[in-house]
């Protein structure tokens, strides 16, 4: 039983502290109490909802991130994706010339160059390719393997990675003194990128270019420079994409420029078709890294697109058939 005084005492506490609730506590007091409370239970409910999705999923499951990019190309530079094993992809890629040649040059629509391209799956993981672009008349051979692939489940990885390599020789007739040596360029890239969601990828490329010959004597030979590039999904077969190369100051001549791309990408079936405005006029990794002389401060801007169609020679089942 309790004691009277005890009781006593429990009211008037319990009194005092109404009275100091109504005097002391102000709206916006409150509205702090209620978000310090939800700060605090935010964490322990992110954890929860990581405990049902790891009890959802079998410890034995590997479930890996498909498809970071659509294609095997962002815009110019390479994706992490490679051709899916005894595949073949068939890429042609069109640049006009600058949009602001103004009306007699049609916006640049009367002139391109272009790059015929084919792209093979050795395996799921192994790809090798060749190409070549009108403008220097450069033909590019090149490999592309895939070191990680972002999974989660029993084995986590939280991003896919991929290295690239590839030779290019220009053929034009305007370097005939020039041996095969001199016209000759290097690259090597390390890809690193990451699907977000179903709706953004990003990629970060690490680049080393090498010129046996650079076009300035000024120039440095072995060029380093990074590129960035993104995937936002629309909808279900479009996206948008964007793609940015920076090299580090002091290797080139100061009249050339950082690439900027946007493209515009339409999935239908067995084709990707890609609609995009850069500021570099070749396609290959030297050409669109270290010789870009567009500014798109200056409407340097060249409207072009890519179109790539996958042909499978895969031996089907007797039950496919």
């Amino acid at each position: 039983m309790t004691a009277p005084g005890t009781l006593f005492n429990c009211r008037k506490e319990k009194s005092e502290l109404l009275i100091f609730m109504h005097f002391h506590l102000q709206p916006i007091s409150v509205l702090r109490l209620i978000l310090l409370a939800f700060l605090f239970a935010c964490p322990f409910s992110l954890l929860a909802q990581d405990d049902l999705l790891k009890m959802a999923t079998d410890s034995n499951e590997v479930t890996v991130s498909n498809l970071t990019f659509k294609a095997t190309r962002i815009i110019n530079g390479h994706s992490v994706e490679t051709v899916g094993k005894n595949n073949l992809d068939f890429i042609i890629s069109h640049r006009f010339e600058r949009i602001n040649q103004g009306f007699d040059e049609f916006f640049g629509l009367d002139a391109a160059t272009n790059r015929l391209g084919l792209e093979y799956g050795v395996n799921d993981n192994l790809m090798i390719g060749v190409g070549r672009s009108s403008f220097e008349k450069n033909y590019d051979f090149f490999t592309k393997v895939r070191l990680l692939r972002q999974s989660i489940g029993a084995r986590n990885v939280p991003l896919s990675l991929s290295a690239f390599a590839s030779y290019a020789l220009r053929t034009n007739k305007t370097t005939p003194q020039l041996s095969a040596s001199d016209r000759s360029s290097y690259t090597a890239q390390l890809l690193i990128a990451r699907k977000f969601s179903d709706a953004l990828s990003l990629q970060l490329s690490p680049t080393l270019i090498h010129r046996n010959r650079p076009d300035f004597t000024n120039d440095v030979k072995t060029v380093f420079a990074t590129g960035i590039g993104g995937r936002v999904k629309i909808t279900k077969r479009t996206s948008i994409n964007g793609e940015y190369n920076y090299v580090f100051p002091d290797q080139i001549d100061e009249s050339y420029s950082n690439n900027l791309s946007f493209s515009y990408d339409i999935e239908t079936g067995g084709h990707i078709f890609q609609l995009l405005f850069t500021n570099s006029f070749g396609m290959a990794e030297r050409q669109f890294i270290t010789q870009t002389d567009g500014s798109w401060g200056d409407g340097d801007i060249h409207f072009g697109f890519n179109i790539s169609r996958t042909f499978s020679f895969a031996k089907k089942n007797k039950t496919e058939q």
